[in-house]
């Protein structure tokens, strides 16, 4: 696709079966949930997909699961982040023939590089697809947060760098910086966070975020409010969910597999990364903060 990344573009998560290997028809499930809910487009796999309990088959099934459910109704960026740019670039390579539309990577995240070696990451990416790059710039202690500088500069010397998706503190802030710094040379600045500043990046510029999938329809719903200039309808929508977003900074994706499963959308809750554990008292807290965003959701 050639249209400019827009919207909410949800973070796929992965599910699970029972005895923890991928379900594939889930997968394909949350894809068609996703579209139909408002998506702009489809990520993965990436940090809430728990990329990093994948093995290298699996992040490569899971591509061309999403791709082939997607068949070209929003754009599908491929998440492609590893130790090294040699198995990175393989991904992406691999991505790109099954039919993505771009590739988003944090640099290297467990040996880490220096700014020099952010930049010479990205560039060995770019030397090795067509498709637009998406720069993840995420906090340590999971990303090597990178300045504004050098995302300016990649977005000014790297052919295909085209987005960044912005998720250092304070993220808002970061997302205006940004975009000073690379100017017309960056297509994009999108938010993560779960949309937790989705507001204040509006505001200041953002051309979408990149959340949990779970919420999909109450976080377009936020998003087509905004662009439709009822900023009176935004904030309602926002502070009638702001409740999950602040529980979901306690329990991650336990709570994103929670709502999926209740919501019919995947059999199993079951998480490979580990995940805090909502007992009796963290459960009745979310079935109530659950009733105040229900409204939201479409069914």
């Amino acid at each position: 696709m050639t249209e400019t990344w827009r919207g909410i573009m949800p973070i796929v998560v992965t599910p699970f079966t029972d005895r923890y290997s991928l379900d594939e028809a889930a997968l394909r499930d949350l894809v068609a949930f996703t579209i139909e809910a408002g998506a702009t487009g489809l990520v993965g796999p990436a940090n809430a997909s728990e990329f990093s309990t994948l093995s290298d088959e699996e992040r490569r099934r899971w591509i061309e699961i999403v791709v082939a459910a997607a068949a070209g109704r929003v754009p599908v960026v491929a998440s492609v982040t590893s130790g090294h740019a040699v198995p990175a670039v393989a991904l992406a390579q691999f991505a790109q023939a099954a039919g993505a539309d771009g590739i988003m990577s944090m640099p290297p995240h467990v040996l880490r590089v220096d700014q020099e070696g952010c930049y010479a990451f990205y560039q060995q990416l770019a030397a090795a697809v067509a498709v637009p790059i998406c720069v993840q710039n995420f906090d340590a202690p999971v990303g090597t947060p990178m300045s504004g500088e050098l995302l300016g500069r990649m977005c000014r010397e790297l052919a295909g760098v085209d987005y960044i998706k912005e998720e250092t503190v304070p993220e808002p802030w970061q997302v205006s910086r940004t975009l000073a710094l690379a100017g017309a040379a960056c297509k994009g600045v999108l938010g993560g966070k779960g949309g937790v500043y989705l507001l204040d990046e509006y505001r200041r510029g953002a051309c979408g975020n990149m959340p949990g999938c779970h919420v999909t329809d109450a976080m377009a719903a936020i998003w087509d409010a905004l662009e439709a200039g009822d900023d009176a309808m935004a904030r309602a929508h926002f502070y009638q969910l702001l409740p999950l977003m602040n529980y979901e900074r306690l329990y991650g994706l336990a709570i994103y597999k929670w709502i999926l499963q209740k919501r019919g959308l995947i059999r199993s809750a079951v998480c490979r990364a580990p995940v805090p554990v909502l007992d009796s008292d963290a459960l009745a807290e979310l079935e109530i903060i659950w009733d105040g965003v229900a409204p939201l959701l479409r069914g």
